[in-house]
């Protein structure tokens, strides 16, 4: 079997399939021969044709290319490199090793894959990853399109794609558990819950064989290249373009229900690791001082800002506009709604690892304007050091907020001195803002628990965190974790002690969708999901890590009350202002005024545990009175009269979480009148009152 090839296009990069065939173009500075290995199918121990590319006839400047005919696609390939081998030079080419497309749409991993092979000497084809030929034509999105919901209305639910269904009480047929189709399944329970967004974790193709020995990648932290679904979540597993088509079609069947698709990415660093204990897939065989940032001064050593052994180039030209390719691919083809972007810190460094007032990638990023309408989303750190919380580039990134994360954390737990903290946190972090006044400030995107930690029933059960499991001595994972077991470490003695906890959880979470910001929620935290200590479960894919589907009838109260909560929350104008609140009259601006246990005079001492904020909203004249108390014995508030209009006189009792269920939260019409005067906030309780 043999096919007809010419010189092809330079442009576009990748495979690109025509009527008469493909385009084949990749770039590469200085590889002086490249190959191009075509394979009758994804399990072809052997290419039956390899096309060698005559740098005279098949390279323009810096890019390979051959055109194919008759070839399209489901076609599978890969490409071998060859060129000098001299690390300290930054060149590690090596003709012996089958390399992935930068490009390719899908990557297909077959039984006989290996990493070691691709770390070890000699040839590695019959173990390698390969790369596949998508027609994204071929796709029909039936009118689908970006759902584009502005912050100020979303709800955001932090999910890995397979943990949703993967554990045997989904349901689920065993094929279809873990995976895109499976999650589709389960869509009905995120409508129910109130979900507007779901934030998965990564699922552009990655190598699960990258983790420490015996372990495994079960987070996906470590890509092999920025345009394939990982093809371990589709269901069917003999087609390797499946994983485009069922990603696809996990996005519009999200779409049809009201629900954003937003992709944790990561630009920062790939599954190449370092140099020397790292496998050659494709960035490093192809151009390493192009693709990571290496030290020129000490031998092209690769240098880590991500924690995981290399960095990416992202300033790099030729870089930038792979990412930026990935990006519009993803939004254009894919439909994706927005993007979080790991340890988005890296991406302000410059080629030679400074960090950069004016990085050209995240600029480029913010005035794209195929991705004008979708989510960005930044982990404003990096594991160098580099923190920019409140200070990252460009006016339209959203950003995690550690800072909110900690003191909420802390205030609630009890902790001192953190009473004007937490107001600066609930008034949308304007404190750590301050230098934009216009910001929107839904783009402080809020949260309490994220996968990089404890859940939250581990967050009020656990003092220390219990990672023995991963096979490294409980050093990894976070020492600071600001949590509190509540009188024993991990299952509850008694019913006193998870009583407590069960309120500390509601405060959580009641505070998560009264604070300015947008709220994002970890999967299964509304139902109480347990890690049993394990903050760093980057390598549990178990039962440890998935979403157990017995846990919302056994924890049905909490699912009950956070489903009524985020209700709350988007029923309220107050809640989707895109200003930050005031605490004087200004036109379209909620009022916000804080109060202690005396109306009028919040306490803002360091030893202080209670305070209190009113909101008022100048267009429906209502009002909440929000009473929080985080002190360990039962205090009295004063409660004023509502004083917006002759309309709302009165007071209810929408949610007392000192209360058992189900009387913790009440809808309008069945929650009880309050008389102004005082009300008892029992130890370690949140109170909302509401003007009607």
């Amino acid at each position: 079997m043999s096919v007809k090839y010419s010189k092809g296009n330079s442009y576009p990069l990748g495979a690109t399939v025509t009527k008469e065939g493909t385009n084949f173009c990749i770039y590469s500075k200085g590889a002086t021969v490249i190959e191009l290995l075509l394979f009758t199918d994804k399990d072809s121990p052997r290419p039956f044709q390899v096309i060698r590319l005559n740098p005279d006839t098949n390279k323009t400047f810096y890019y390979w290319h051959v055109f194919v005919e008759g070839v399209g696609h489901g076609q599978v390939y890969g490409y071998r490199a060859f060129g000098d081998f001299i690390p300290e030079k930054g060149h590690w080419f090596d003709g012996s090793k089958v390399l992935v497309d930068p490009y390719a749409k899908a990557v297909c991993m077959n039984a006989n894959y290996s990493r070691k092979a691709a770390m070890r000497p000699g040839d590695n084809c019959i173990h390698a990853l390969k790369s596949i030929v998508i027609d994204d034509s071929k796709y029909d999105w039936e009118g689908d399109k970006p759902l584009s919901r502005p912050y100020s209305k979303t709800i955001i639910y932090e999910m890995h794609v397979a943990g949703f269904t993967k554990d045997p009480s989904s349901g689920l047929d065993k094929n279809k558990r873990g995976t895109y189709k499976g999650l589709i399944d389960k869509i009905p329970y995120l409508q129910e819950l109130g979900i507007t967004a779901v934030e998965l974790l990564p699922i552009y193709q990655f190598d699960p064989h990258d983790a420490p020995k015996n372990r495994i990648n079960y987070w996906g932290y470590s890509p092999v290249n920025f345009f394939a679904p990982h093809n371990a979540y589709a269901m069917d597993k003999n087609d390797p373009t499946s994983p485009v088509n069922e990603f696809k079609d996990m996005v519009k069947a999200l779409h049809k229900a009201g629900i954003e698709v937003i992709l944790d990415v990561v630009y920062n660093h790939t599954t190449e690791v370092g140099p020397k204990e790292g496998p050659t897939i494709n960035f490093k065989g192809l151009d390493a001082t192009t693709y990571y940032i290496t030290d020129k001064e000490n031998n092209n050593e690769f240098l880590d800002f991500s924690g995981c052994g290399n960095s990416f180039n992202a300033n790099h030209s030729v870089v930038r506009r792979m990412i930026m390719d990935s990006l519009r691919y993803w939004v254009s083809e894919m439909h994706v709604d927005g993007f979080r972007f790991d340890l988005a810190s890296v991406l302000s460094r410059d080629e030679y690892g400074n960090p950069s007032e004016n990085p050209p990638i995240l600029w480029e990023i913010e005035s794209e304007p195929i991705l004008a309408g979708t989510k960005m989303i930044a982990e404003a750190w990096d594991a160098a050091g580099l923190y920019q919380v409140g200070s990252f580039v460009g006016d339209r990134w959203s950003e995690w907020n550690g800072v909110y994360r900690d003191v909420l954390r802390r205030f609630v737990k009890g902790d001192n001195d953190l009473v004007g903290s937490f107001a600066g946190c609930v008034e949308g972090s304007h404190h750590i803002f301050k230098e934009q006044e216009d910001r929107d400030p839904n783009r402080s995107i809020n949260f309490i628990t994220c996968h990089d930690g404890f859940t939250m029933n581990d967050l009020v059960s656990y003092n220390g965190k219990h990672n023995l499991a991963n096979g490294e001595h409980n050093n990894d994972g976070s020492n600071d974790n600001f949590s509190w077991n509540h009188g024993n470490e991990g299952f509850a003695e008694n019913g006193e002690t998870d009583n407590l906890r069960q309120r500390q959880t509601k405060n959580f979470f009641t505070l998560l969708l009264l604070s300015q910001g947008t709220p994002m929620i970890l999967m299964g935290d509304e139902v109480r999901k347990t890690q049993h200590g394990n903050n760093n479960a980057y390598c549990q894919d178990n039962e440890l890590s998935w979403f157990n589907w017995n846990d919302p009838d056994q924890n049905s109260e909490m699912l009950r009350f956070t489903k009524l909560l985020i209700q709350f929350n988007l029923k309220h104008e107050v809640f989707q202002t895109e200003r930050f609140w005031s605490s004087k009259a200004r036109a379209r601006r909620p009022i916000i005024t804080w109060h202690g246990v005396e109306f009028d005079y919040p306490d803002w001492k360091g030893n202080s545990h209670a305070i209190a904020y009113m909101l008022t909203s100048p267009n429906t004249g209502e009002q909440l009175f929000i009473m929080v108390n985080t002190f360990w014995d039962k205090l009295e508030f004063e409660v004023p009269e509502p004083t917006i209009d002759a309309k709302h006189t009165q007071w209810k009792a929408i949610i007392d979480t000192g209360k058992p269920s189900p009387y913790d939260i009440c809808s309008e019409e069945d929650a009880p009148i309050i008389a102004h005067g005082v009300y008892g906030l029992e130890a370690r309780s949140v109170v909302v009152l509401q003007s009607v």
